[in-house]
C-alpha cells in the first residue's frame, strides 16, 4: 500500500516455463489477484532474459530445466547484466543439482510448484521487496546439496544469531527484523555477517539452507 496516494502496489512480473500450460495457468492466477501484472512469458532461458532486460518486471518467476536454455544460466546473466528483476525459482525439481547453483547465480527465493496459491502470492511480494523467500521442502533437499567447508575451530551461532536467522528463512527483512528485535539495522547487518562467517555462507539463502542442514532451523 502507498501511504501517500492510497493505492495498491502492482506487482510486475515476467512468467518462465517451457510448458504452456503452465504459463496459462500462472497467468490466469495472477491475473485473477489484485496488485499483479504479467508482463510477458517466456519458454526458456534466453528469452527469458531477452524479455527481462526489455520489460523489467519486478519478479521473475523461473523454472530450472528447460530445452533451449536453463534457469540456472539465465539468472546467471541477469546477475551479471545488474537487471533490477527480482529471480524467483518455481520448480518441480525438488531433488535438482540445479538448484544450489541458482543460489549462487543470484536468485531471490526457492519454491515448489505445489505451492499453496497464497503462499506462491506472498513469495512473490516477498521477492519483489529484496527479501529471501525459501520454502522449508525446497530447503529440505538443498541440504544435500550443500558443503560446507571444514572449520576445526567452527562456533556454534548464539542465540540472537539463531533468532535472526530464523525470522530471515520467513522472508523478513532487516528493518523488520530489527522492529521485531528492538535493535538497530545496524546491528541485524552484524549478526548476520557472524551468521555467514560461522556458517560458510556467502548470502542469505545460503545461510538459510545451511542452517536446514546443520538441524538449526529445524
Amino acid at each position: 500500500m502507498n501511504e501517500a496516494t492510497g493505492t495498491t502496489r502492482v506487482i510486475t512480473l515476467v512468467l518462465v516455463d517451457d510448458h504452456p500450460v503452465v504459463r496459462d495457468g500462472l497467468r490466469g492466477m495472477f491475473s485473477s489477484a489484485p496488485g499483479f501484472e504479467v508482463l510477458g512469458e517466456a519458454a526458456d532461458g534466453v528469452a527469458a532474459v531477452e524479455l527481462t532486460t526489455r520489460l523489467d518486471p519486478d519478479v521473475v518467476l523461473m523454472d530450472l530445466r528447460m530445452p533451449g536454455g536453463g534457469g540456472v544460466a539465465a539468472i546467471a546473466e541477469l546477475t551479471r547484466l545488474g537487471a533490477r528483476s527480482r529471480v524467483l525459482v518455481l520448480t518441480t525439481y525438488d531433488t535438482d543439482s540445479d538448484t544450489l547453483p541458482a543460489i549462487e547465480a543470484g536468485a531471490t527465493g526457492y519454491l515448489l510448484k505445489d505451492a499453496p496459491r497464497d503462499e506462491l502470492f506472498t513469495a512473490v511480494r516477498a521477492a519483489a521487496d529484496g527479501r529471501t523467500v525459501l520454502s522449508p521442502a525446497v530447503a529440505s533437499r538443498l541440504v544435500s546439496r550443500v558443503r560446507a567447508p571444514a572449520a576445526p575451530g567452527h562456533e556454534s551461532l548464539s542465540a540472537r544469531e539463531c533468532e535472526v536467522l530464523r525470522l530471515v528463512a520467513r522472508g523478513t527483512s532487516n528493518r523488520e527484523i530489527a522492529a521485531g528485535l528492538f535493535i538497530s539495522e545496524a546491528t541485524v547487518k552484524t549478526h548476520l555477517t557472524h551468521v555467514f562467517a560461522k556458517l560458510g555462507a556467502k548470502d542469505r539463502a545460503a545461510a538459510v539452507a545451511l542452517a536446514y542442514e546443520r538441524g538449526i532451523l529445524g
